[in-house]
């Protein structure tokens, strides 16, 4: 059974900096989108960044240019660096993997303040 596990989050200041990290286990494919997502307290779950196997990447309006995300095939992991942390950013962070379904991790806490 496939099962996705997050690390990374945490509480930081603004302007500062995260990463985000996220594992398949139990997994022999590569899966074909590999992303994340967030949900801030009181709005619906957005897109924050999303990568396919062949590359290509998408990211929301509001992050681009200070997220960055990768993807390692082989261990089946996907990545998300966050710089210039803003206090909208703040939100519950989901991993977002795909093959044939969809599989979401159980989501870490991201916190930006003061």
């Amino acid at each position: 059974q496939v099962q996705l596990v997050e690390s990374g989050g945490g509480l930081v200041q603004p302007g500062g900096s995260l990463r985000l990290s996220c594992s398949a286990s139990g997994s022999s494919f590569t899966f074909y989108y590999m992303g994340w997502y967030r949900q801030a307290p009181g709005k619906e779950r957005e897109l924050v960044a999303i990568t396919t196997t062949s590359g290509s990447l998408n990211y929301a309006d509001s992050v681009k240019g200070r997220f960055t995300i990768s993807r390692d095939n082989a261990k089946n992991t996907v990545y998300l660096q966050m710089n210039s942390l803003k206090p909208e950013d703040t939100a519950v962070y989901y991993c977002y993997f795909y093959f044939r379904r969809d599989y979401w991790g159980q989501g870490t806490q991201v916190t930006v303040s003061s």
